[in-house]
């Protein structure tokens, strides 16, 4: 199974007055999440499923994701929110019975993705993994066993170089 961590596009800065949860993406961030979104497109990056954090910024890039037709459904997961836990979000995904085929990505938010990242490929969060604003990070997760510290990174790019 391959599992792409992708980060939300630009968004709005922290501002008094305006809550976390509500920050969208800038135009900056529309524009260049939509234009990796076709790269992907372009490359043949299928989604069979797309699960996106809870906060307006990660909502509004899966949107884009599936508005590119990378995957035909968005569904949302409190897990990606910014104080999501993977170990979780692992016993929620054992249930789901996913083939190993499945194409699935999770749209959330750094530090989060880079250390699921690494506790998934290392099995211990190394605060090492840094994932740019709309990157990408592909993961195999193994067949059987427990994906800690058994999976494979094949994917870390930052937007610039598939723009």
């Amino acid at each position: 199974m391959e599992l792409y961590l992708i980060r939300h596009g630009i968004a709005q800065e922290r501002e008094i007055g305006l809550a976390d949860e509500e920050r969208s993406l800038t135009d900056k961030g529309h524009n260049k999440t939509r234009q990796v979104a076709q790269r992907l497109y372009d490359l043949g990056i299928r989604f069979d499923v797309l699960l996106t954090s809870p906060l307006v910024r990660s909502q509004q890039t899966a949107k884009i994701l599936h508005d590119c037709k990378l995957s035909r459904n968005i569904s949302e997961s409190a897990h990606l929110a910014p104080n999501g836990s993977i170990y979780d979000w692992l016993d929620w995904f054992k249930e789901q019975q996913y083939s190993q085929q499945t194409q699935l990505a999770l749209v959330g938010h750094q530090p989060n993705l880079g250390q699921w990242a690494e506790i998934l490929v290392w099995g211990e969060d190394r605060a090492k993994l840094v994932l740019k604003k709309a990157g990408i990070i592909g993961i195999a997760l193994p067949e059987a066993d427990s994906p800690i510290g058994q999976s494979q990174l094949f994917w870390l790019t930052a937007p610039k170089f598939l723009l």
